[in-house]
């Protein structure tokens, strides 16, 4: 083996230890946590499927959970430059959302800043949204728009899909 190699071959060695020390120092108390770690802080729960009575305004209620540690901005923030957690149904899919009642925010303060209250979700939230739906099948994927933080950062803004199998009757 030439010098070279085998100093590309240490370095190969010694980086990847260095990753593996890395992630044995991150506390990872189950996969659910390691799920978070790429983002996804926010988990629909349900419904899968509603029945709707066609071509009239009706109530669904679609329930979510947050991640322990983090929270999300409700839907209306006491700041403008903070994102609010907001409910779409594409144009395309043939069921239109009439309008959304989410929940109150909680106050929540900031370590670092007690005297700022943010309004947030945390633990589990629904959604009461009312929606309309022709007659027959339809296979809706809502999304839910959200920023996620803990006490310390936030993450990017991210879009999660809820899928929704909405039958007309």
């Amino acid at each position: 083996m030439s010098t070279r190699s085998f100093l590309a071959a240490a370095a190969c060695l010694g980086l990847l230890g260095l990753a593996i020390t890395v992630q044995s120092q991150t506390p990872l108390a189950d996969s659910h946590d390691r799920s978070i770690l790429h983002g996804a802080a926010v988990e629909y729960l349900f419904p899968e499927q509603v029945t709707v009575s066609a071509g009239k305004p009706s109530p669904v209620a679609l329930h979510f959970r947050i991640a322990p540690g983090f929270h999300i901005n409700s839907h209306t923030p006491k700041e403008d430059y903070l994102i609010p957690t907001s409910l779409s149904i594409p144009e395309t899919s043939g069921v239109a959302l009439k309008d959304a009642i989410y929940p109150d925010g909680t106050d929540f303060t900031l370590p670092l800043d007690p005297t700022t209250k943010l309004s947030v979700y945390t633990g589990e939230f629904a959604i009461r949204a009312r929606i309309v739906a022709p007659r027959g099948n339809h296979l809706v994927e809502a999304s839910l728009h959200y920023q996620a933080c803990d006490k310390n950062a936030c993450m990017p803004p991210k879009t999660i899909t809820v899928p929704i199998d909405v039958i007309g009757n």
